[in-house]
């Protein structure tokens, strides 16, 4: 049920991402590829669309590194 949840939260670059970007080696290249597309809008499924291939553990490292962060879902209130 957590591993719903996750997936479908949004992911983001933290601060320390962008210090790594021009340096995709220290991350090595569909990790640096991840982090490029994390834009806070797209959730983990998405991301893994648009790699082309299950992106799930290298995300999960990628947030226990501090490089990406949950983004919570804004969701537009009803008028």
């Amino acid at each position: 049920m957590m591993q719903a949840n996750r997936s479908a939260a949004c992911l983001a670059k933290t601060r320390r991402a962008w210090d790594v970007l021009p340096y995709p080696q220290l991350v090595g290249r569909q990790a640096h590829t991840l982090m490029l597309l994390a834009n806070g809008r797209r959730s983990l499924r998405e991301l893994s669309l648009l790699v082309g291939d299950d992106v799930t553990p290298i995300a999960h490292e990628l947030l226990s590194e501090g490089l990406l962060q949950e983004q919570p879902i804004e969701v537009p209130a009803a008028d």
